[in-house]
């Protein structure tokens, strides 16, 4: 039988899924992706396994959700928006979307101790069946270019921002992100200094390894990774060194495992290769894991940030996962290698609220 523990996911790209891939989430997955079938536009069209039913069923009752909107320069093969302004207001669109989740009482945004204490009690309640609950969500920023300027921070925790990456894939206007190399630009380490004044939870997820070891050297404030698995195991830029997963456990931060499968297996090529082909299942994250708790001596660092339908679905998820409720198969995966229960609970939802707890304070 499926366990029912609560778990918590700390990567979603829910709004840009609603907005830009025009996924209406309120509906169960098989219609979305009936919907989907004859449409070429993307690569995971037709192969979503994210929506608002499936994370009940999943009882994934609590998720950073994201925003996310990167600018571009002149010259860039990358995606984006030409000016911070139109990225600015696309993710105003992604958050007028939440807006009206919250309005038809399908999610509930968390923002402080109070609201996410009244939330884990919803949740903690069996006498009211999961498909009535509204999952809770942290609003996250991934890649600070939308933020035209410092004073777009206010605004942003003002409607609710708790967490923020400063860069994605590519240049980014307060810091490189993924297959770049560099420092954080001036801007960037202005940035830092403000989100701590707001105690915002820094993701450094995405950053070059000079911007990581620059951004934990200058911020104070909590520090997570929210979609990253270990580059001992796939050596690419995009994965955690051992050195900076020791870091972050001095912290006491925690890493979320995605579940995108070039970061499982170094084998993977998008676009080409096929997961049962490969034969890389959900136990993949898990010897990421194992080697994270071997190396801080502890199940304390480790959580569940999956990035499914992060511009990818079941085209480039493990094989054994069909939905984002199959997250649960997670209980006795981990019991078979001799997890206690207490780990199983970490990696579920306590490493998340501990970190959770103090950027509330």
């Amino acid at each position: 039988m499926m366990s029912r523990r609560f778990m918590i996911d700390a990567h979603l790209d829910l709004a840009m899924n609603a907005i830009e891939w025009n996924r209406d989430l309120t509906q169960p997955l098989a219609g979305i992706r009936q919907r989907e079938m004859h449409m070429k536009d993307k690569p995971d069209r037709g192969r979503g396994t994210v929506c608002l039913p499936e994370l009940r069923k999943g009882r994934i009752g609590l998720v950073v959700a994201t925003q996310l909107a990167r600018v571009t320069p002149s010259g860039s093969p990358l995606p984006g928006w030409h000016s911070p302004q139109q990225a600015w207001a696309m993710t105003q669109a992604q958050l007028a979307w939440y807006r009206e989740m919250e309005t038809l009482g399908e999610m509930v945004q968390i923002t402080d101790t109070a609201t996410l204490d009244t939330h884990l009690a919803l949740w903690n309640n069996n006498d009211i069946p999961d498909e009535e609950k509204a999952i809770g969500y942290i609003l996250s920023l991934e890649g600070a270019d939308s933020l035209v300027n410092i004073s777009y921070l206010h605004k942003a925790h003002a409607y609710g921002l708790r967490a923020l990456g400063l860069s994605h894939f590519g240049p980014g206007r307060y810091a490189p992100g993924t297959k770049m190399a560099g420092p954080l630009t001036a801007a960037g380490k202005e940035l830092l200094r403000e989100m701590g004044q707001l105690n915002i939870i820094l993701d450094v997820t995405h950053l070059t390894d000079e911007g990581f070891d620059q951004a934990m050297d200058l911020y104070e404030g909590p520090v997570w990774a929210s979609h990253h698995n270990v580059r001992k195991l796939v050596p690419t830029q995009r994965q955690l060194t051992d050195d900076q997963i020791r870091r972050l456990a001095e912290r006491d931060a925690v890493i979320g495992g995605m579940l995108d499968c070039w970061a499982l297996d170094i084998r993977f090529i998008d676009t080409v290769s096929d997961p049962w082909q490969l034969d890389i299942k959900l136990s993949h994250l898990a010897d990421h894991w194992d080697h994270i708790c071997q190396l801080t001596g502890s199940s304390r660092h480790i959580a569940i940030g999956s990035d499914l339908d992060g511009i990818f679905g079941t085209e480039q998820a493990p094989w054994d996962l069909q939905s984002i409720a199959d997250l649960q198969q997670f209980e006795s995966l981990l019991s078979g290698r001799g997890y206690s229960e207490e780990d199983i609970d970490n990696i579920f939802h306590q490493n998340w609220l501990r970190v959770i707890r103090r950027a509330f304070r």
